[in-house]
């Protein structure tokens, strides 16, 4: 392969935001108050959840695509992606008239599939592993003559992801850092060309989730070792591009891997402070900049928020365990005589203090509890910390043995 930064610089990303201009939502980049505040930066999100397809890979997959000769338009398109990538293609061949196929893991989610479908692609589901996925769509491409649209390692989709800091630049020029998630590597790869094209001491910081750090491993010459649930599934790659890694090694400053609770963090204040959905993938920069918020106090910082597809019971689960490790929802359990009028008592008390009953489990048959006591569960909503500590002193001052269940360790 030869040289990236060879194949790509600033002046292709310039010429990729002019192809595609107008059918690209410019989104904006802001300034957060509240984020600045909790993070002692001043922080600027580019909202990139709202492209159409509420994902930056648009602008990889429309720059491509409007690269296509008239015989390659004909012929068609043919990708591999079980997220964003597959429908940002779908979408954009459609309003080309591309014919497009989607090749799919066999165990992609019904519903991601559905979508592809209705943005007019044909999907084939194969594989259980991405690489089976891949090497179907190249065999298909080679018998059916189709075009192989890369997810990210190509310049023409690298460029076109570029256009995401060269919005960012040329809205707030006095950015000094940017943090943007790592999954195969196109957006960084794109982001950090156009950026450094436009400003050369602007620092760069790619960022991963723990549990797919294959960028970090490649550059620190360590061995790929990926895997498990996360909920950036949108980063979960454990194979950077080639050209990707190049463009890392001369451009990009440091990369940095989160934890999945700072992720979930971020999801839940991008909802909470900044009213907008983020997938895990997309909160992974907000998620840098809390666990490693030292390094950018005083600083001008912008997060690409590089998606917002995320399932929605995945979100509503998140939601609430904010809710419950920020003390708004805790799970009490109490010792009670098995006797009329005790679990009133504690209903009582518990109202007195202004904690609100969302649910009580009452139980007396089991061997290890004695016959004439029960194990009382309630899940109480309240204020805050300071909240639950008062509701505890009340119940402890009455008489009751009561401990806060905080996670099922403490079962």
């Amino acid at each position: 392969m030869e040289d990236p930064l060879a194949q790509l610089c600033l002046d292709d990303v310039k010429a990729a935001a002019a192809r595609i201009a107008g059918d690209i939502v410019r989104t904006p980049c802001l300034l957060s108050r509240t984020l600045s505040d909790i993070t002692g930066a001043e922080v600027y999100v580019k909202f990139e959840n709202l492209q159409f397809t509420a994902s930056f890979k648009e602008r990889g997959a429309l720059n491509k695509l409007l690269t296509l000769s008239e015989a390659e338009r004909q012929a068609g398109v043919i990708a591999m992606s079980a997220g964003n990538h597959a429908q940002a293609v779908a979408y954009h061949a459609r309003r080309l008239g591309i014919p497009s196929t989607i090749v799919m893991p066999a165990a992609t989610p019904n519903v991601k599939v559905r979508q592809t479908e209705e943005l007019g692609a044909q999907v084939i589901l194969h594989g259980d592993m991405l690489e089976e996925t891949a090497a179907q769509a190249r065999t298909l491409r080679e018998q059916q003559g189709l075009t192989f649209v890369h997810p990210y390692d190509d310049a023409l989709i690298m460029a076109g992801q570029g256009t995401v800091a060269l919005e960012m630049l040329e809205d707030h020029p006095d950015l000094e850092v940017l943090l943007v998630p790592i999954g195969g590597g196109g957006l960084i790869g794109g982001c950090a060309v156009a950026a450094r094209g436009c400003r050369p001491d602007i620092r760069i910081v790619g960022v991963e989730t723990e549990l797919y750090p294959a960028a970090y491993q490649a550059l620190h010459g360590q061995p790929t070792k990926c895997g498990g649930q996360t909920i950036a599934e949108g980063i979960a790659v454990k194979d950077t591009g080639p050209a990707a890694l190049a463009i890392m090694r001369e451009l990009v400053d440091d990369l940095l891997v989160v934890p999945e609770t700072d992720i979930e963090r971020a999801v839940d204040l991008y909802v909470t402070v900044e009213k907008t959905v983020a997938e895990g993938a997309g909160a992974a920069s907000l998620a840098a900049l809390l666990c490693q918020g030292e390094a950018f106090r005083g600083r001008r910082v912008g997060l690409v928020l590089s998606g917002g597809n995320i399932d929605s019971r995945l979100l509503a689960s998140i939601l609430m365990r904010a809710l419950v490790r920020g003390g708004r929802i805790t799970r009490l359990r109490i010792d009670i005589d098995d006797r009329p009028g005790v679990l009133a008592n504690v209903a009582r008390l518990i109202a007195e203090g202004r904690g609100n009953i969302l649910d009580v489990h009452h139980q007396r048959m089991f061997l290890d509890v004695p016959a004439k006591q029960a194990d009382l569960e309630i899940v109480v909503e309240t204020r805050d910390r300071a909240h639950v500590s008062d509701i505890l002193t009340r119940l402890r001052d009455s008489g009751y043995q009561v401990r806060e269940l905080l996670d099922l360790s403490t079962r």
